[in-house]
């Protein structure tokens, strides 16, 4: 690879930082500080300011405290063109205060089209309109279909984080299912395994290419540990879904590398929790809430 990958710029921002932390970006219109719905917020280009200006804000808190960010597309699309705009804004800001950023978007398609889409979202700065270093996506239509944005990450130094076990409840009805002897999240691991291992500096070291591991299954996540020892695992479901810094330390190796955690609303709406009463304003509540999962994923791994 021409370019560092994102596997290894992704180690050293964890290892820098000391933490695998990753804070999702997921505002919810409801859900704002009441001093960011002072104004009603009736159209959907305030709305989308709004977002914006949430989203900065808890990237001005917490860009000293993690590594990595990960914005969802969803909240943001849901507003339309006004809510795109934002969400550009977003990435570039996150990556000019030196985080990582991955686009939860879970694209998906063959051919031109995923191409398409590989070039929206993935290459720093103004290599792509979004500028991300990161993007979901979704293999269920094939390797063909995972095939461009691989050949993407390897052009831009960029990474993807491919659905394998994740934490909803109904992820068993397709990811649990059993062909030729192992599960379809298994056979999928395998060909991530691959890839990481295709796209990593070294046979020690992780690649560019990583797979989506919920923390609310722990016991498939340590098989998928073992199963792909050179991916990263994006961690989903800690917190507000059940899992917990006992489980997820699973996906970790000893050095805590391996893995990054994510955690959203237990995060960016930590307002809301009695647990911060006492913060000063809901900017303090979130730096509470980032540095008590800190210390709590710390205390896991070394206990």
């Amino acid at each position: 690879m021409s370019l560092l990958g994102f596997g290894d710029r992704l180690s050293s921002a964890v290892h820098s930082h000391g933490n695998p932390v990753c804070v999702g970006l997921d505002p919810r219109l409801a859900q704002l500080p009441a001093s960011l719905r002072a104004n009603g917020l009736d159209s959907f280009a305030d709305q989308a300011l709004a977002f914006e200006r949430f989203c900065c804000e808890i990237i001005d808190i917490v860009c000293g405290m993690v590594p990595i960010v990960k914005p969802q597309s969803a909240f943001f699309e849901e507003l339309g063109p006004h809510g795109l705009m934002a969400l550009a804004k977003v990435c570039h800001y996150a990556a000019s205060k030196g985080l990582l950023v991955i686009m939860d978007a879970k694209r998906n398609d063959i051919g031109t089209t995923a191409a398409a889409y590989a070039n929206a979202y993935l290459g720093r700065s103004n290599a792509s309109p979004f500028g991300c270093d990161a993007l979901t996506v979704s293999p269920y239509l094939g390797t063909d279909s995972l095939e461009p944005f691989v050949s993407r990450c390897q052009s831009t130094g960029s990474g993807l984080f491919v659905l394998v076990k994740t934490s909803n409840l109904g992820s068993g009805f397709l990811q649990d299912c059993v062909a030729d002897g192992i599960t379809v999240s298994e056979r999928v691991a395998n060909y991530v395994q691959e890839q990481a291992l295709a796209t990593s500096s070294s046979q020690q070291s992780y690649g560019s290419i990583g797979a989506v591991v919920g923390a609310t299954y722990p016991e498939q996540l340590a098989e998928m540990r073992r199963i792909m020892p050179n991916a990263w695992l994006l961690i989903p479901g800690y917190g507000a879904q059940g899992g917990s810094a006992k489980e997820v330390v699973l996906g970790m190796d000893h050095e805590g590398l391996g893995a990054i955690v994510n955690s959203s609303r237990g995060i960016i709406f930590a307002y809301e929790n009695p647990k911060y009463a006492a913060a000063t304003s809901w900017q303090h509540s979130i730096e509470l809430a980032t540095n008590d999962m800190i210390e709590a994923l710390q205390a896991a791994r070394l206990g």
